[in-house]
């Protein structure tokens, strides 16, 4: 489907083309998945265990993760449903334009030299510099949020080295014309010319000069007195202090800006807005938007484009690709900026970090932009200036393109400078709309996804563009810590931004289509997948230490849903991998990456998401590490993934890996020892998920028991994670101990019997009872009780006689009913409190005691028992004190009854004396009278 009914006649600058392939197949296939997902959930919600029963708490926590799994799957399909390709024709830009194209801003970030090597962020600077563009119309500004004099200095090399990469560029037609990637590649070889010699040693002598100012940690005099530049730094300068140094070292509108051929130079701008403690600097979107103010008023370019400084051109055409985009007759009016992917130079072949994007880049984007609305992510983006300054959209205004944008200043290069600086001080914002409506939107760690958020909700729309030769590449992530740390902001962003008021699951409502909706709700519930994830990862795991089935047995029909689900979801994502050019161990890798971000970086995100809205925390930005040291990069070209720091993730990933070593090393002994296929067949998914869990954690367990480089696990931490999986351990068997012991209550008359099972030939059986109290109308302390305790064969094994009270155990010979008779003597009921357990502990068995067996197993076990009997103790303590108090209760009774019947006797008593005295005294009276 292209771009058609041009006006005029005129052939579209781009065509569109939707993904049809095999629509109805794959629509099929979600169907099919979205029932075997809705059978899982009727499976859980109709087969949970009752209260009291094993798993119950379990069993729920499951089902709540598997609602949202579930759900949030459904999320992802808007991903997939309407993906479109797109393509460019730049002759026919060419054709009608070239006279007539507009002015281009380009913006390259850096904050910090020392994270960020001034030598990389000229290769990028020089990269845009040499597009294959008029350079007249090209302007690049160097946004330095760090203040460095040496990435000023750098700068400064690299507008006089321009003179001659540029035009070496456009002779030879370089690509990728960033001299460090391009030297370093095999393209030159084909340039048998000596230009070649010389231009690579310009680059190599200002490397040198650069590398040399940087560790001397100063600016030798003899170049500092070369630009008045230098004057703007002082010994009071620091990073976070510091005025602004705005310079235009190389002034497009100079007809003496020329290069070694004669040809007009871009012009280049160096920018250190003001820093001061006091002020908030809105890190990023603060930087791009002083930017965006100077530049209105020095080249006032109708594009932008904004490009970190590790992510170099690559394919010098894609000025003019976002040109046939945005000067379409028929649809250019409506796109607001076109996105390229973010692709990196140094992803290894099967990328140990996930950090490729193949899915995102191939598949994902492309269904944003079936909606009309790609993410902006920040790097590889072209705006239009009007609608970054918060223009909205109208269907009958277009931009004029043709319209000349700049203004005919007369003024030096001095003077511009003088006039425009007061644009980048951090008083100049107060009381505007800079960072609220207008520029880039502050307050998010993820200012470029609110923004380009917002400019959708104003009726923009979006495109993305993937061509063959990629527009840029950047420098990937070396180490996990760092890869962990990145994810980590991203994450606590988006869903800042799905809680705040422009949120697209509400705000969105009317502004874009319910399917960007969806789409945009996939990547800002990122953080959220944290809970289901962990859960899921660990409760299955701790219940196999008991044996708890939390899923259906393999010979259950309840199974297949399961089985669909599981390896429909996996094999599609699989072939999807595979599909967007992936291998099949960067798809295992991708696997591993995805369950460390959603188990530390997305947990860290939700909680300060959750607590700074609670007002306890604030927003940080923090920029990723671009130096890494030789030996971590030489581990990342092996492909051996890097722990060697303290990082408090770690500690959480090794704990958790432990967890599930620990429970299938346990399973899997048991199984060998003791309940074989019988254990397999009740417990095979946890088993399975458990396994796959361990598998996927291979790399983790080898940097804490095996690897002696510097990549290595930190013993601090390997000792805490070790000492965190025996704590959840011990507890979940605490737990487990708790609710398995069970008294039995109940009434005696003459004889009562129970039988136990005892499952396995050697096993402890614990064994308690109390008589608690006699129902006889008087009769308040308790007769004893015969016990009998009587083997499968009918063996005796205990005889109690007479007794209120006992606790005992004894081993198993065999296996089988064992049955526990009690008969009272007593002519009164009795109540009594009996208790029975089974103790199995697999290292009394012989299989158990070779020396293979993990001792940490064992220490579990012993501890086990431990417990068990702690609390058969505490149980029959308990009734017997239940017991007395009963009995003291009765006793109190009964001394108060014979209290009131001697009181009332006494009365009677008194009474009947003051009679018989008083008949006695009358007769005497009467006696005396006679």
């Amino acid at each position: 489907m292209g771009s058609t009914e041009h006006r005029k006649g005129e052939l579209p600058l781009f065509e569109t083309r939707r993904a049809e392939g095999c629509r109805i197949l794959y629509r099929t296939f979600t169907a099919s998945v979205f029932v075997g997902i809705v059978a899982v959930w009727a499976y859980r919600a109709s087969h949970m265990p009752g209260p009291g029963e094993d798993g119950r708490l379990g069993w729920i926590g499951l089902l709540l993760a598997e609602l949202w799994f579930g759900l949030y799957w459904l999320l992802t399909q808007a991903l997939r449903w309407n993906r479109l390709h797109r393509s460019t024709f730049k002759d026919r830009l060419s054709q009608r334009y070239e006279n007539e194209l507009p002015k281009v801003d380009v913006f390259v970030c850096t904050a910090n030299h020392e994270i960020e090597p001034p030598m990389m962020v000229i290769n990028t600077v020089l990269s845009v510099m040499a597009y294959d563009y008029p350079p007249e119309k090209l302007a690049v500004y160097l946004s330095d949020d760090g203040g460095s004099i040496f990435t000023f200095y750098a700068l400064l090399e690299a507008s006089r080295f321009s003179q001659h990469w540029i035009p070496f560029c456009k002779k030879f037609n370089v690509e990728p014309r960033s001299p460090a990637a391009y030297f370093s590649s095999d393209s030159y070889d084909a340039i048998e010319d000596k230009e070649l010699g010389s231009v690579k040693k310009l680059y190599e002598e200002m490397e040198n000069r650069i590398t040399t100012a940087v560790e001397l940690g100063r600016i030798p005099e003899n170049i500092s007195s070369q630009h008045k530049g230098f004057s703007q730094w002082n010994s009071s300068s620091t990073r976070r202090d510091h005025d602004t140094i705005l310079q235009i070292l190389i002034d497009g509108r100079d007809p003496e800006a020329k290069d070694i051929e004669g040809c007009a130079l871009p012009t280049l701008v160096y920018l250190a807005r003001e820093k001061r403690p006091q002020h908030h600097h809105n890190f990023k979107a603060g930087s791009m938007n002083a930017l965006i103010r100077v530049s209105s008023e020095i080249s006032n370019g109708q594009v932008i484009l904004n490009v970190d400084c590790d992510m170099y051109s690559n394919n010098s055409g894609s000025v003019r690709d976002v040109l046939c985009f945005f000067m379409d007759e028929d649809k250019g009016h409506e796109i607001a900026y076109v996105q390229f992917p973010q692709n990196f130079e140094n992803v290894t072949k099967n990328d140990v970090y996930g950090s490729s994007f193949v899915v995102i880049n191939e598949v994902e984007f492309q269904g944003l932009d079936g909606y009309g609305g790609p993410l902006y992510i920040g790097t590889g983006c072209f705006h239009r200036r009007d609608t970054l300054c918060g223009r909205e959209f109208s269907k009958g205004n277009r931009i004029q393109w043709k319209k000349e944008n700049v203004k005919d200043i007369k003024e030096s290069a001095d003077e511009l400078e003088a006039r425009v600086t007061s644009l980048a001080s951090c008083a100049y914002e107060h009381n505007t709309q800079w960072g609220k409506t207008i520029g880039l939107r502050y307050g998010c760690p993820v200012e470029d996804v609110i923004t380009g958020l917002s400019i959708l909700f104003a009726g923009w729309k979006s495109v993305y563009y993937n061509p063959t030769r990629k527009a840029f590449l950047g420098v990937a992530p070396t180490s996990l810590d760092q890869m962990l740390l990145q994810h980590k902001r991203w994450s606590e962003g988006d869903f800042q931004i799905f809680l705040s008021r422009f949120s697209p699951a509400w705000y969105g409502l009317g502004r874009i289509s319910p399917g960007l909706q969806m789409a945009y709700c996939t990547y800002f519930l990122w953080a959220p997948n944290c809970l289901a994830t962990t859960l899921y990862s660990v409760v299955p795991s701790l219940y196999l230490l008991r044996a708890i089935s939390l899923f259906p047995q393999v010979s259950s029909p309840w199974f297949l849903p399961f089985a669909y689900v599981i390896t429909a979801k996996y094999g599609y994502s699989l072939a999807e991998f595979l599909w967007s050019g992936g291998t099949v161990l960067g798809w295992w890798n991708e696997q591993r990456v995805w369950l460390y971000k959603r188990t530390t970086s997305y947990l860290f995100a939700f909680v300060d998401t959750i607590l700074g809205l609670l007002g306890f925390s604030e927003t940080s930005f923090v920029v990723t590490n671009k130096v890494s040291s030789p030996d971590v990069s030489l581990r990342y070209e092996k492909e051996l993934m890097e722990f060697g720091t303290s990082f408090p993730m770690f500690t959480v990933l090794a704990t958790l890996a432990m967890i599930n070593l620990v429970s299938l090393v346990w399973v899997a002994k048991r199984a060998v020892t003791d309940a074989g296929v019988r254990l397999f067949e009740t417990v095979a998914l946890q088993m399975v998920l458990c396994g796959v869990l361990v598998a996927i954690n291979v790399p983790l367990y080898s940097a804490l028991f095996f690897r002696q480089d510097n990549g290595k696990i930190p013993s601090s931490i390997a000792a805490k994670s070790v000492l965190l999986a025996v704590f959840a351990c011990t507890c979940s068997i605490l737990f487990w101990s708790l609710q398995s012991v069970v008294g039995i209550r109940f009434v005696i008359d003459r004889e009562e019997c129970f039988s136990h099972k005892v499952e396995y030939e050697g096993d402890t059986i614990h064994f308690s009872f109390v008589v608690i109290k006699s129902e006889g109308s008087w009769h308040y302390a308790p007769d004893g009780v015969d016990l009998v305790v009587k083997g499968p064969s009918g063996d005796q094994i205990h005889d109690f006689r007479d007794k209120t009270s006992e606790k005992s155990e004894f081993m198993a010979r065999q296996k089988g009913v064992h049955h526990f008779c009690f008969t009272n003597k007593s002519p009164y009921h009795e109540t009594i409190d009996f208790d029975v357990h089974e103790a199995h502990f697999s290292y009394y068995d012989q299989h158990a005691k070779d020396e293979h067996i993990n001792p940490l197993l064992e220490q579990i076990s012993k501890l086990e028992e431990a417990l068990y009997n702690i609390q058969f103790e505490q149980h029959w303590l308990e009734a017997q004190t239940e017991s007395q108090a009963i009995v003291n209760e009765g006793m109190s009774k009964r001394v108060l009854h014979k209290a009131l019947w001697e009181s009332a006797a006494l009365i009677g008593a008194s009474v009947l004396q003051v009679y018989l005295l008083r008949r006695l005294f009358e007769r005497k009276l009467g006696t005396s009278r006679v």
